[in-house]
């Protein structure tokens, strides 16, 4: 999600180090030296996780599953994630890791451009970089990436659509976030390709809202108005559905209007069950983690690692929500 791609200045440099996920594990050292991996000797079994935003179920998900993975494989993992989905939150957290590296590095870039400078500062002090969830454009900073395939859940998003709406005739809706978002473009072009398959629905384009669900919201209620028919809305994170259900809700089209959302947070699930939703796209967040660490290790322990990995899709609706609980994310660990 693109912010600004300004570097804080060092008194806020300091502080926003200081933040923590909502199950996280505390700072991710106190002093370091020298250009080996973890900055010294002390530092080569540590590992850091750096999500996009803080107190987030898909992100505590991921978190979750990397920890455990870091733990049975003997290592030590301390995450820390900025307030907002924010290259300019983000960046100086990345950045207060210069002084005392860890061995390796899990992040969530917040923005696949602004984001590569503080990353790069990292790996040039020996660290392994590991992207989880998002990604770089520049393909040669890390070692491996983790995430869901994003342009296949797009299109999932829109097989599922298409089945809810039947045969129906009518437009569709895509929210995106921010551009710059690597994941959340690859959901609304996937999204928009695979629609082109199903000759009776059409894009009504797509919208940003800043991550924010009041901008959601409000993008919907102008869609209600300038497009008379429209029939779905396909919201490409938790923010841009839980702003697309209330606008939804404050013009009285809920379950009028298809509402096919991406994650399955507990609000979301939540809003399956209450019909706000008819669809979710579910990935596995603690899928993710697991590999992310594995890869990590590996590269760490000199075993082959691998470029790009996918972690699994799975289309949700409440006929067969109980039978795909084991994939609704988690608030704590």
């Amino acid at each position: 999600m693109k912010f600004s791609k300004t570097v804080l200045a060092a008194g806020t440099l300091a502080s926003a180090a200081m933040l923590v996920t909502a199950c996280g594990a505390g700072q991710i050292g106190q002093s370091g030296s020298g250009d080996k991996p973890g900055g010294n000797s002390a530092n080569s079994k540590k590992l850091a996780l750096v999500p996009g935003v803080q107190a987030e179920p898909f992100y505590i998900s991921m978190q979750c599953g990397a920890e455990a993975e870091a733990k049975k494989l003997g290592y030590e993992l301390t995450t820390q994630a900025p307030q907002k989905f924010d290259a300019a939150m983000q960046t100086p957290i990345v950045n207060a890791m210069g002084s005392n590296p860890p061995a390796a590095l899990l992040v969530a870039p917040t923005d696949d451009q602004a984001m590569l400078a503080p990353i790069q500062l990292v790996k040039n002090r020996g660290t392994k970089i590991v992207e989880v969830d998002t990604s770089l454009k520049d393909k040669s900073v890390a070692v491996s990436s983790v995430s869901s395939d994003n342009a296949e859940g797009g299109k999932l998003a829109a097989q599922t659509m298409a089945k809810l709406v039947g045969d129906k005739p009518g437009s569709v809706l895509i929210l995106d976030t921010i551009a710059g978002t690597s994941t959340t473009a690859a959901r609304a072009k996937g999204f928009e390709d695979e629609l082109k398959n199903h000759p009776n629905l059409k894009s009504a384009g797509i919208q940003f809202t800043k991550n924010e669900p009041d901008q959601a919201a409000s993008k919907v209620t102008a869609a209600l108005v300038s497009t008379p028919d429209l029939v779905g809305i396909f919201a490409t994170n938790l923010n841009t559905g839980e702003g697309a259900a209330t606008g939804l809700r404050n013009a009285g089209k809920i379950g009028k209007v298809n509402l096919v959302g991406f994650d399955a947070s507990p609000s979301e699930v939540d809003g399956l069950k209450k019909g706000e939703y008819q669809a979710l796209i579910a990935q596995d967040p603690a899928q993710i983690g697991t590999k992310g660490v594995d890869q990590a290790v590996a590269a760490l322990e000199g075993k082959p690692t691998e470029r790009d990995l996918t972690a699994q899709l799975h289309s949700i609706t409440k006929d067969d929500l109980d039978a795909n609980s084991k994939y609704f994310y988690k608030q704590k660990c």
